[in-house]
């Protein structure tokens, strides 16, 4: 049987034991519903061999090709991963439209015993619902954007604020980057649609009568752009700036920012993109402290010519409303300290008092 979603919380109250993608290991790859696995019918190389085939022989004969295809990787599945399943298990199974290759798979695990659907329309029935989600629905929940320069442990805060009961979306953690140009991580970024998916699971979970706190961001995190509703809503939000003294922040990005640290070639590679904004004897003093690994003052002067001043003029231009928290220490003692007192202020800035504070300076 297909089923159709018309929520994208529909996933977690149908009971299913396990979601099963069948579509090539690329199209997996670029994304797929949250917590499905890869038990595709045809790889990659399967799969434009019959696509070639329908268009340039018949389409008889790719379904023919498709189907002995098919038949051969599902054997090689119920082998090994789906071996050990019992009697009473439960998978959804889908592939891109809802088609031949989840039809096919639902069929052979149907014919065994277990309870088998489908998705009406597959992953693109999905994938409809994740773009109704981030590009035709206002973001619901009233959202406060905490906003510092950088080094000000603004991610780290958010961490404390999520284990304190307040709705948080860390936009950074699920495009996998720091968001700037220091910001790369190990495992890279997902592709675009998997960072939409990620983040209208986490929009669809919120509470819309509590208020949802972002770290303030431009409108892409690393290669990934923010939909527009969201980008709207929080370059409108108030917000809760949180200030430190330089020295205290440059601590913070030397331990925050380890990987890279460890990395000498990698760091000095990413000094170099700054070229194009500052003079050759800027960019080679900032190359000669992290050959000398004084990782410290690079960070500080880093802040004190580059990227302070940016945020600055940015944060000018923005006539939301704001709280200041004016941290002297960014220390992870410091800071488990300070999460009360952001959590009110968050409140106060959602509103929940009865009205959006004006500017003022909360200190711990």
């Amino acid at each position: 049987m297909a089923i159709t979603l018309t929520s994208l919380t529909d996933l977690a109250t149908l009971g299913f034991d396990a979601i099963i993608d069948v579509r090539a290991p690329a199209e997996y790859v670029e994304d797929h519903l949250p917590g499905a696995i890869s038990l595709p019918v045809l790889d990659d190389a399967e799969r434009a061999r019959v696509g070639t085939i329908y268009k340039q022989v018949s389409p008889f004969t790719a379904r023919k090709l498709g189907a002995a295809l098919v038949s051969r990787n599902a054997a090689r599945h119920l082998e090994g991963p789906l071996a050990e399943m019992p009697g009473g298990w439960r998978p959804l199974v889908y592939c891109w439209r809802g088609g031949q290759r989840s039809g096919s798979f639902a069929t052979i695990l149907g014919q065994i015993g277990w309870r088998v659907d489908t998705i009406a329309g597959g992953y693109k029935a999905w994938r409809s619902l994740v773009v109704k989600a981030l590009y035709d629905t206002p973001v619901a929940s009233p959202v406060v954007v905490v906003d510092g320069n950088t080094g000000t442990a603004k991610t780290a805060l958010l961490a404390r604020l999520a284990a304190r009961g307040v709705q948080v979306i860390d936009l950074e953690g699920l495009a996998r980057h720091r968001g700037s140009l220091f910001g790369h991580m190990a495992e890279g970024q997902p592709s675009q649609k998997a960072f939409e998916g990620a983040l209208a699971m986490a929009l669809a979970g919120l509470d819309p009568a509590r208020p949802v706190v972002v770290e303030a961001e431009s409108a892409k995190v690393g290669d990934l752009r923010l939909p527009p509703h969201l980008w709207a809503a929080m370059g409108k939000a108030p917000r809760l700036i949180i200030e430190a003294p330089l020295e205290e922040r440059a601590r913070y990005l030397t331990r925050a920012y380890a990987d890279i640290v460890a990395d000498r070639a990698r760091l000095t590679g990413v000094i170099g993109l700054l070229r194009h904004a500052h003079a050759h004897e800027t960019i080679e003093a900032w190359t000669a402290l992290a050959e000398a690994g004084r990782f410290e003052a690079l960070a500080h002067d880093l802040m004190e010519r580059h990227y302070d001043p940016r945020y600055e003029k940015h944060r000018a231009r923005s006539a939301a409303p704001g709280l200041t928290l004016a941290l002297t220490s960014l220390e992870e003692a410091a800071l488990d300290e300070v999460a009360g007192d952001l959590a009110s202020a968050i409140w106060r800035l959602a509103g929940q008092d009865g009205q959006i504070a004006h500017p003022t300076e909360v200190r711990p």
